[in-house]
């Protein structure tokens, strides 16, 4: 009867578990992709809202693709928009793998990537921060990209 009545706070317990691990995530947003293909001329841009400025955040680029994915790499423009100031665009060069497998959990065939772009957490401005992705590899449109997207947590 011990026993029974401890299993029924199992599902509280692993509910509040798991809400305690989502206050972590700031945001996360994706967009799919047509056919799983993303052009160069479809970049997804993503809004996120700071409020607190004293936390300090870590900014990652999420990316789904199939295990048919032709490259160990992907090369973005990501263009970053800090409220009330100028457009900033960095080139980078995403490892997703190596010749002998993908680097990013996968679940089947589907390979998930989240990949942070900054070395230190960032202060980031209050208001609304822009961020824009553009794929830049040669081949275009460019196959087997399901979803890209941006991740901003606050840093640990």
């Amino acid at each position: 009867m011990v026993l029974l009545s401890k299993i029924k706070w199992l599902p509280v317990v692993l509910l509040m578990a798991i809400a305690g691990c989502n206050k972590m995530d700031v945001f996360e947003k994706t967009v799919s992709f047509p056919m799983h293909q993303w052009s160069s001329a479809n970049k997804p841009k993503f809004t996120f809202t700071v409020t607190d400025t004293l936390t300090r955040y870590n900014v990652f680029i999420v990316l789904r693709h199939t295990d048919a994915y032709h490259y160990n790499n992907i090369w973005l423009n990501i263009t970053t928009i800090p409220p009330g100031d100028t457009a900033q665009t960095t080139k980078a060069n995403l490892k997703l793998g190596d010749n002998q497998q993908w680097l990013g959990s996968s679940l089947d065939d589907v390979i998930e990537h989240r990949i942070r772009i900054n070395q230190y957490p960032l202060q980031l401005k209050a208001g609304d921060n822009i961020f824009i992705l553009q794929q830049i590899m040669r081949e275009d449109p460019l196959p087997e990209i399901m979803n890209a997207g941006v991740r901003v947590e606050k840093a640990k």
